[in-house]
């Protein structure tokens, strides 16, 4: 989920490690290299699904009973705290915006209707401010957190909603794309991106997963990937800690915004 292509040789490098660990973990049939540009719900929803990101959104949504979850990465980022993780409420610098509330009637991207932090944490934000009214003049879905930027930098939209940690790997690797950007404010936090299997995996699956993710989190020789990737550790969460991203999604709905609009 996070693979700005400046950083995709990191994220194959951690692959590679993460394989052997789970080789080592007595896992078979573990691939050699990653799957890249597949269908994203078609992969999570995979019966051979080994290991994947996927969002909280997603898994509380679409996903909710039909995977595992595995564990979940820690960050080591500004905003990000432990597993969890909050969205970063961007705007340009010469616009006169001081707080949410001056948001009212501009343009706002998301990068779509099933992300926690571009979509569910911004509706959550602007919720008391709408009062069940529209509060934006439009929205534009982007497709992705980068293009979100993208658009905001262009002049196309004057609002976006992007995940903490994509915002500061670009900041270390494509510093250039948030020129002009400055932060306006921060969502509530909730439980960062997942990694997930299949449905049907069973408990021993589910076990030698951990402890290859945790061997891999620990080892020196994947330092300089992980450096590069933001990661820091792995947690293992009760499924219920996602609770939250359900609980920031009816308070919008209790304050009759529903939708991000």
């Amino acid at each position: 989920m996070y693979a700005p292509a400046p950083l995709r040789p990191a994220v194959d490098g951690f692959w590679a490690g993460l394989a052997k660990a789970m080789r080592a973990a007595g896992l078979s049939e573990v691939p050699h290299s990653l799957t890249w540009d597949a269908d994203a719900a078609a992969l999570w929803l995979s019966p051979d699904l080994l290991l994947a990101q996927t969002c909280g959104y997603p898994l509380t949504h679409a996903l909710k009973g039909r995977v595992r979850l595995v564990a979940t990465p820690c960050y080591d980022c500004p905003d990000s705290e432990g597993a969890d993780y909050r969205s970063l409420i961007l705007v340009r610098s010469d616009d006169r915006i001081e707080t949410l509330a001056d948001l009212a009637g501009r343009r706002a991207a998301a990068n779509g209707p099933d992300s926690q932090s571009g979509f569910s944490a911004f509706r959550h934000s602007i919720a008391p401010l709408a009062r069940g009214r529209r509060f934006f003049s439009d929205v534009v879905w982007s497709g992705a957190h980068a293009a979100s930027i993208d658009l905001l930098r262009d002049r196309a939209v004057d609002v976006c909603s992007v995940d903490c940690v994509t915002y500061h790997l670009l900041r270390h690797c494509q510093p250039e794309r948030l020129a002009g950007l400055r932060i306006l404010a921060r969502s509530a936090p909730a439980p960062g991106l997942p990694y997930i299997t299949a449905g049907l995996a069973d408990d021993d699956t589910l076990a030698r997963l951990r402890q290859a993710l945790f061997a891999a989190f620990a080892d020196a020789d994947l330092a300089a990937a992980r450096d590069a990737l933001l990661l820091k550790g792995v947690e293992v969460l009760a499924l219920s800690a996602y609770d939250r991203i359900v609980e920031m999604e009816r308070a919008a709905q209790d304050l009759g915004y529903p939708a991000l609009t």
